[in-house]
């Protein structure tokens, strides 16, 4: 355990991202097998404990410490691991039990009870120091917020054993924590892991923004445009009756999607979108966000919300690997696969035929209208390459919506933002003219300011806050804030009857009085129909 938390501590510490490499590299060299595969685990999000959660961690501090000094901690810290680490008091009169490895605590927590896992945390809690006790809890509770991403973990995989990233992701879906056999590959001990690779995930392939820069140098001839829908991207992996469904990081969510597959009998690789397709008709992104994250939707759900993809692009067909070919080839062929299929729940994404740039910036332009998030410039001679190239594809997205909201409420964020007040609740006016008005809170944003406009705004709510509720501080509605986000949807889950899609903060509007930020009625006039 102490490697792992020598390593937390140093990935908490190192903004930059060559140093958690570099620290991840030493970490897989120095920690022992199976203990460097599930810290890997723990990193990639790869462990669950059933009867070890954030409840059985509060229960069993709250039994250690009084109520109302733990509210406070917990309140001033902002993360739980780390305020149950450095709160936690010494056992009374109790042996000091062994310092636990990181296999002992998968191994004994996969199998324990809810109070068998209990009285085990408990021991190990009163066993290691401050450092091992935050370590400890991360493990546990997930949620570790150091600043690694699942791919920066497998960029680092990569690195250390002198592979290709692309193998490292092929690889991943077919092995299992504490990935022995991956571990043994990367020093040159044993051969590459054999796994099913007919039903694996392959990396996609992403696209960068498209800047003025950009288009002044592209020739359109050179370039096949596409729509860019307005639902989230998936890979299809299809061998005869089996199926597979992936997010495009890669997560298995076949079983959050079972009625997307009905009827899938082929032998293919697909890249799409998921979207819900209700009569034939696209529908907007918000009735596809009541899917998301469920993880057995109900059978009405499936009828109400019919999952759909969409196809992109071809990246396998019966067992040949497509992925070298460039973009028309595998367009063609992709087309002759759907005539030969036209399998049910799943079409194919049309192209949008231009001549010049401003052409297609002007059917870039009724995109909103139609529902749609914008264009895809792709090279006709691009091959399929994982990652983010820098080139060959370009995302042309519609351009943002903006009001402006007066804030109302801020809690603080976690990990490095844990002392700052970074979660911003914002409202808008309601109420007939001449009656009193009122704010109504229509949306929550984290990020789009800068670290001095953090700072900026910390200073701000910790100086007009009128009311605490636990973590949450509602403020005086004297600051506006200009908001930009893609969409607005009706909402029967919010007061106000909105949702907005991808809130940020465009601008902090220290010019405006509160008084002149919008009324609801201006989001609602901006939902699509």
């Amino acid at each position: 355990m102490r490697r792992f938390a020598a390593l937390l501590d140093g990935l908490v510490f190192t903004p930059q991202r060559n140093g958690k490499l570099r620290l991840l590299d030493q970490y897989f060299r120095d920690a022992p097998d199976p203990d460097r595969g599930f810290g890997l685990a723990a990193l990639t999000g790869g462990l669950n404990f059933r009867h070890a959660k954030p409840g059985t961690v509060r229960a069993l501090t709250a039994e250690r410490v009084d109520a109302e000094l733990f509210a406070l901690s917990y309140d001033f810290v902002g993360d739980l691991a780390e305020t149950v680490a450095l709160i936690w008091p010494p056992a009374a009169a109790r042996p000091t039990p062994p310092e636990p490895s990181i296999t002992d605590v998968v191994r004994i927590l996969s199998g324990a009870s809810r109070d068998e896992a209990g009285r085990h945390m408990e021991a190990w809690l009163d066993a290691l120091d401050a450092s091992g006790r935050y370590a400890l809890l991360k493990l546990i509770t997930g949620g570790l917020r150091v600043g690694v991403s699942s791919r920066l973990a497998k960029t680092a995989l990569a690195r250390f054993g002198g592979v290709q990233l692309a193998e490292v992701e092929e690889l991943w879906h077919g092995l299992e924590p504490p990935y022995a056999d991956l571990f043994a590959w990367l020093e040159g001990r044993a051969a590459k892991p054999a796994i099913d690779s007919g039903l694996a995930f392959r990396p996609l392939m992403l696209a960068n923004p498209l800047t003025d820069a950009d288009l002044a140098r592209l020739e359109p001839d050179d370039h096949l445009a596409e729509w860019k829908w307005d639902g989230t991207r998936v890979q299809v992996a299809v061998r005869g009756d089996e199926w597979r469904l992936y997010s495009r990081s890669g997560d298995d969510i076949t079983g959050a999607f079972p009625d997307a597959g009905t009827g899938w009998t082929f032998d293919a690789v697909l890249d799409g979108e998921l979207l819900v397709v209700r009569d034939g008709a696209m529908q907007p992104f918000n009735e596809l966000q009541q899917r998301l994250g469920r993880k057995a939707p109900s059978a009405a759900m499936q009828r109400r919300f019919p999952a759909h993809v969409r196809v992109y692009d071809v990246l396998g067909c019966d067992g040949e690997d497509l992925r070298s070919l460039p973009l028309v080839e595998r367009r063609r062929r992709l087309e002759q696969w759907f005539e030969r299929f036209e399998p049910p729940r799943l079409d194919l994404s049309p192209l949008v035929p231009f001549g010049t740039w401003d052409e297609l910036a002007e059917k870039r332009a009724a995109a909103r209208a139609a529902g749609i998030e914008g264009l895809m410039l792709k090279r006709k001679d691009s091959t399929y390459d994982a990652g983010r190239p820098k080139g060959p594809w370009f995302k042309w997205k519609r351009d943002a919506l903006t009001v402006d909201c007066v804030l109302m409420y801020a809690q603080r964020g976690h990990g490095k933002r844990s002392s700052y007040y970074s979660d911003f609740t914002f409202g808008c006016w309601t109420g007939e003219d001449g009656d009193q008005p009122n704010l109504v809170p229509v949306g929550k944003a984290y990020f789009g300011f800068t670290d001095a406009e953090l700072l900026e705004l910390d200073r701000w709510v910790r100086g007009h806050t009128s009311e605490r509720f636990g973590p949450v501080r509602a403020v005086t509605p004297g600051l506006v804030l200009e908001i930009a986000f893609d969409s607005v949807h009706p909402s029967s889950r919010h007061k106000s009857g909105v949702a907005m899609r991808f809130p940020r903060v465009r601008r902090i509007r220290w010019d405006k009085p509160a008084a002149e930020a919008d009324r609801l009625d201006t989001l609602l006039a901006m939902i699509e129909t």
